[in-house]
């Protein structure tokens, strides 16, 4: 007998949604940083473990949309929590219940699917009883089925909310082959680890008016070699500059970080070329955004 169980990851900006996932996982397959919006796409990760075959959908953080860009990434958040046999509402651990958080407890509520409430960052209280106020203000807005505090940064209870997320696996065939890690194209995941250098090593606003196109990747078979053409876009010259650096450090940086990672990923060499151009507004531009992958 085989089950599968459809898993969205939902929660606002900045909450260790994609920490989750790739902790889940074992493997890294989602970007991390600590920038709000980090995620901009729903990422399915899939871990088949014996007869149960989990696959879980990581979603952008639910906020209130300023450009076309991320109305499209809210409008991921609503649609991947449809069709699902369980959510798991990610939060932080402490702090007061936001307005994002709200809306998507309402949203949740209205699809009549059970929810795992998850506070993360559990390693930074002095005392676990501060959990029990936000366990209470969300347990007013819709049914939980459990309640599973976690650290992603510790460890701590990842693997309590796997072996309760299997109760939810309904039976039937599993959906990906059971060595599947990812549907995400290779492309994307090249174009993502760019993008999660620049967010690491770039300040202010210049990070969500980023974005990498991979143009080109080429197997060099006998010498185990990719050769990958990557561009990154931004919003403003000055941006431009910033992202290149003194004499191109910065720029060296980022792509020398990202061809350690890829090397690991892809277990091969990495011949890395990045070039920057200047798209104005790009995140209001349909057809960029539709480029870009964002469909």
């Amino acid at each position: 007998m085989t089950k599968s169980a459809f898993v969205a990851i939902v929660g606002r900006p900045n909450v260790g949604k994609s920490s989750l996932l790739n902790a889940l996982l074992g493997e890294k397959i989602a970007i991390v940083s600590d920038k709000p919006q980090t995620t901009r796409t729903r990422i399915t990760g899939v871990l088949t473990q014996g007869e149960t075959q989990f696959v879980f959908i990581d979603t952008p953080g639910l906020h209130r949309p300023r450009t076309k860009l991320s109305e499209y990434m809210v409008q991921q958040v609503r649609e991947s929590v449809a069709d699902v046999d369980v959510a798991v509402l990610v939060t932080e651990a402490f702090g007061k219940i936001t307005n994002a958080e709200r809306e998507l407890a309402e949203n949740l509520k209205s699809q009549h699917i059970p929810v795992l409430l998850v506070p993360n960052k559990i390693d930074l209280l002095q005392d676990k009883e501060q959990l029990l106020p936000k366990i209470a203000e969300f347990s007013a807005l819709l049914p939980l089925d459990e309640v599973v505090p976690i650290s992603v940064k510790e460890g701590d209870g990842v693997q309590t909310l796997l072996a309760l997320l299997d109760k939810y696996a309904l039976e039937g065939p599993h959906f990906f082959p059971d060595d599947t890690l990812t549907d995400q194209p290779e492309r994307v995941i090249v174009a993502e680890t760019i993008r999660e250098k620049i967010l690491l090593h770039m300040r202010e606003e210049i990070p969500h008016g980023v974005a990498v196109s991979v143009e080109s990747m080429k197997l060099r078979e006998e010498q185990n070699l990719w050769d990958i053409h990557a561009t990154i876009l931004c919003e403003k010259a000055s941006h431009k500059g910033m992202i290149i650096g003194k004499g191109g450090a910065m720029l060296k940086t980022i792509a020398s970080e990202a061809r350690a990672d890829l090397e690991g990923f892809l277990n091969a060499r990495i011949n890395l070329q990045c070039w920057v151009k200047v798209r104005e507004d790009w995140r209001n531009q349909e057809r960029v955004i539709r480029d870009l992958g964002f469909r």
